[in-house]
């Protein structure tokens, strides 16, 4: 699998696809609340597959708002979702944000859980979906609270290097994982 980071106008019809598939179909979101206006501002992260689909998107704020993280329900469970969230931690890292945060919905709070985040208040309803307030404190280690092992994720991917290809001379990093 490879995971790229990116711009929405350099990948907007696999990001659109996806998540019209996810949020939409799936999760019957209506298109206003997901489509929000934001996504030109915003640094998004694509899965391709081995065979080169995209297979999973996400994005993050310039706030270090981290959302819209949606993978394709057939490839649920192979570690997309892990290293799109490791990929847009160390983005928010390298731009120099102190903490992230993302609204989980409820079925998601252990998998945001083992990556660091903590929930803040109580639930709340988000395009009729209950969600949690989460966040992350990115210190030197990117640890929240005291330095623990990381959880081990079977196919989950390494952390992300640089692939200038998508967005030359921008910095920007991808990774690439054999199997």
């Amino acid at each position: 699998m490879t995971i790229l980071l990116t711009s929405f106008s350099e990948a907007e019809s696999e990001i659109c696809t996806i998540r019209n598939t996810v949020f939409g179909e799936e999760q019957n979101v209506p298109p206003e609340i997901d489509w929000d206006g934001k996504d030109g501002q915003c640094l998004h992260v694509l899965v391709l597959s081995e065979k080169g689909e995209a297979v999973a998107t996400g994005r993050l704020a310039p706030e270090g708002k981290i959302g819209r993280l949606a993978v394709l329900r057939i490839h649920r469970g192979r570690g997309a979702g892990t290293g799109m969230l490791r990929a847009l931690v160390e983005a928010a890292r390298g731009q120099g944000l102190r903490q992230v945060f993302l609204h989980a919905q409820t079925q998601a709070l252990r998998f945001y859980e083992q990556e660091g985040f903590r929930v803040r208040g109580e639930s709340f309803h988000e395009a009729e979906i209950e969600h949690y307030y989460m966040y992350r404190h990115l210190g030197d280690n990117g640890e929240s609270g005291p330095r623990r092992a990381r959880p081990q994720v079977q196919g989950a991917p390494e952390p992300v290097r640089e692939s200038p290809a998508r967005m030359p001379g921008s910095g920007i990093r991808s990774e690439e994982e054999g199997n």
